[in-house]
């Protein structure tokens, strides 16, 4: 099905270029070679996703993405990725690129976690990273470059 979809819980996103975002991500699954049937990315606000973390993680931290995967392994992808907005304009100054280059970042982010990808010890975060940026540059967008 290769479905994606942009919503807003109780924050607007502000994406460029919607349907080249769409396509990245589609073919990130592509090379992943993952399955992809549906994936939905809602865009909120800190509060928000701070009560998801809470509800489902048991965490009491803010955070710029969580992922919910929806399907069974070995079934294609069906999941949503939920994404605070004031955490990536928070994110984008501190690391000095603009906001579309960070709020990218994290939507390949949690795309990765959606094919398998984790990032809780030092060198899986390392590989998330070297995935993040490979895909990036497919889209001409890094963090050491304000473009």
């Amino acid at each position: 099905m290769n479905k994606i979809y942009l919503h807003s819980a109780d924050k607007i996103a502000n994406i460029k270029h919607k349907s080249l975002v769409k396509a990245l991500v589609i073919a990130l699954f592509e090379e992943e070679c993952i399955a992809l049937d549906q994936l939905s990315y809602i865009f909120c606000s800190d509060a928000y996703l701070l009560q998801i973390n809470k509800q489902f993680l048991n965490h009491d931290t803010l955070t710029d993405v969580i992922t919910f995967p929806f399907s069974e392994e070995g079934e294609p992808v069906y999941g949503e990725v939920y994404l605070s907005v004031d955490r990536i304009k928070e994110n984008a100054k501190t690391f000095e690129v603009e906001y579309q280059n960070e709020l990218l970042r994290v939507m390949v982010h949690g795309a990765l976690h959606l094919c398998g990808y984790t990032d809780k010890t030092k060198p899986q975060k390392a590989q998330m990273r070297e995935k993040e940026d490979y895909y990036l540059k497919q889209f001409n967008v890094s963090r050491e470059a304000n473009s």
